[in-house]
């Protein structure tokens, strides 16, 4: 694997160093969910907070994330080997996966739980008043999360990692879940009996939100596990590193995939037929030096494919025919 850049300081990451800092943020992360999750779902039960429970439960369940962020994060670093020939990436975009499934799961619980409670307000029902212990967690769980969210995400942008970058997202939407429970906990409270209803509620809201952020985290990292091509703009850079390379008459044959974090290029570029093999190689060596300019932040995987120029019509982009 390649160094990588930290981003606002000109220094160079080592994959090494990536990964530690990687883990330091993730362990800070899960204690501190440790120790929210827990407050949350003991303020929940002792304030009769059914919302302040279900945030709870999604603190608890940044434990998960916050695993295999650990676990992952350390694999998709490690350098490519005889069954993993170009590298280990696709872990992580798994990992990304596994978390926004983590999310959906978390969320469609909440929605149950929040919907019971909404059908028995409607059948005559009326919900306990939330204690005051239930709105002081809420404000102290939207402080730590808001924090630990910049936090997590700016550790996530030095290494260039998108898995931890989801979990940073992963702890602003505790964050976003403990402010619509901490309305819905201080409406309960203030509003009256009638508005009780408020806690389950604000639970709901929670819910759908964490859904939408769920999916659109995984997009991205779907098209990233299937190896999707690189978009259009940034294969239009490409093309213009190779027809600006000196000694590339034409090319063809471009082809671009994402492995996670990384980016792989190959390509069949066409040169002088009388050139020495030497002369070649170092005309493609060239080419790939300005790929991998293109991307100083990320490891970059560059295969090209010497052909000898026949003659074929060059386009405006300077590639040919295939």
């Amino acid at each position: 694997m390649g160094r990588r850049e930290d981003i606002g300081s000109g220094q160079r990451i080592s994959d090494r160093e990536a990964i530690g800092i990687a883990r330091h943020v993730t362990w800070v992360g899960f204690w501190c969910n440790a120790a929210l999750g827990g407050a949350k779902v003991a303020a929940g039960i002792v304030g009769r907070s059914g919302a302040l429970v279900a945030d709870g439960i999604h603190s608890f369940s940044d434990f998960i994330s916050d695993i295999l962020v650990l676990v992952m994060v350390g694999i998709a670093r490690r350098k490519p080997d005889r069954g993993h020939e170009f590298g280990h990436g696709r872990y992580e975009t798994m990992a990304t996966i596994l978390l926004s499934l983590a999310l959906l799961i978390v969320a469609i619980g909440i929605a149950v739980d929040a919907g019971d409670k909404i059908m028995a307000v409607i059948h005559g029902r009326t919900l306990p008043e939330p204690g005051m212990i239930a709105l002081i967690i809420c404000a102290a769980s939207i402080a730590v999360k808001e924090w630990l969210y910049h936090y997590t995400r700016r550790a996530g942008r030095r290494i260039h990692s998108e898995a931890v970058i989801a979990n940073a997202w992963h702890h602003r939407s505790d964050a976003f879940s403990s402010i619509a429970t901490l309305i819905g906990v201080a409406g309960a409270m203030f509003l009256g009996r009638e508005w009780r209803v408020l806690d389950p509620v604000a639970a709901l809201i929670v819910a759908i939100f964490i859904a939408i952020l769920s999916i659109r985290m995984a997009g991205p990292s779907m098209s990233q596990l299937l190896g999707r091509s690189l978009p259009t703009e940034q294969q239009e850079h490409i093309k213009k590193a190779l027809a600006s390379t000196a000694g590339i008459i034409t090319y063809h044959h471009l082809r671009t995939a994402t492995s996670g974090a990384d980016v792989i290029v190959d390509v069949h570029i066409k040169v002088n037929g009388c050139l020495t093999v030497n002369e070649a190689h170092e005309i493609a060596s060239e080419a790939e030096r300005r790929i991998h300019g293109l991307y100083p932040d990320v490891n970059v995987m560059v295969s090209t494919h010497i052909e000898p120029y026949k003659g074929e019509t060059i386009y405006h982009d300077g590639s040919c025919r295939d």
